[in-house]
């Protein structure tokens, strides 16, 4: 089986998933997982379902290795997670690691972290400048942050789905699939609105 493997940081409605998905099916991915996270948080629902899904000598394409994770320290993880399961990892036009026979290539194994690193640095410098710019912005008497969550401002959208939750028909990927929003956001949501008294809530149609 030839599992492909998409990734952004925030849903569908801001970030056009879409042109990895050509990428994954033009290099022959015949099963694609779409993850909407930030590429080093700990929690990734789909991959992680993907790599339960995938068997010894299955392949897993990725576009990029940003893609797969933003930290090394996971990136590690996962490569010992491909040599223990023998499969193969493809990053498309770049690296393969090919760890079938339960061994990894050492040169391609270097590369790949090498990259990992890169990805890190990268995140870490955008991080910084966005830092930079927000202190920038205060200093010159601008407000930072976003206003204060509170039940009034939360979507209609979670606030209909929000009792199919809690009735257990929806888990928390489901009901940040169906709101179009990260799994964050659902828990900020949540917290907001069951420190309000969850039962007290109107549901707008």
């Amino acid at each position: 089986m030839i599992y492909g493997y998409a990734r952004c940081s925030t849903n569908e409605t801001k970030q056009d998933i879409q042109r990895q998905v050509r990428e994954l099916k033009a290099a022959g991915a015949e099963e694609i997982f779409l993850e909407y996270e930030h590429g080093d948080s700990k929690i990734k629902s789909q991959q992680k379902a993907m790599f339960d899904a995938a068997k010894e000598g299955d392949t897993i394409i990725v576009p990029e290795v940003p893609r797969l994770a933003r930290s090394t320290k996971q990136l590690c993880e996962i490569i010992d997670m491909i040599r223990d399961k023998r499969l193969r990892l493809v990053i498309i036009g770049s690296i393969t690691l090919d760890c079938r026979t339960g061994h990894a290539d050492p040169m391609s194994e270097a590369f790949l972290q090498m990259a990992g690193v890169f990805s890190q640095l990268e995140l870490a410098m955008i991080r910084s400048r966005v830092r930079s710019g927000m202190a920038n912005a205060k200093a010159k008497g601008a407000k930072i942050g976003r206003p204060r969550l509170t039940k009034e401002n939360i979507p209609s959208k979670f606030l209909r789905h929000y009792p199919s939750y809690k009735s257990g028909n929806l888990n928390i990927s489901e009901l940040a699939r169906v709101c179009g929003v990260s799994r964050g956001t659902v828990y900020k949501y949540i917290e907001v609105v069951e420190d309000d008294g969850g039962s007290n809530v109107r549901y707008h149609k």
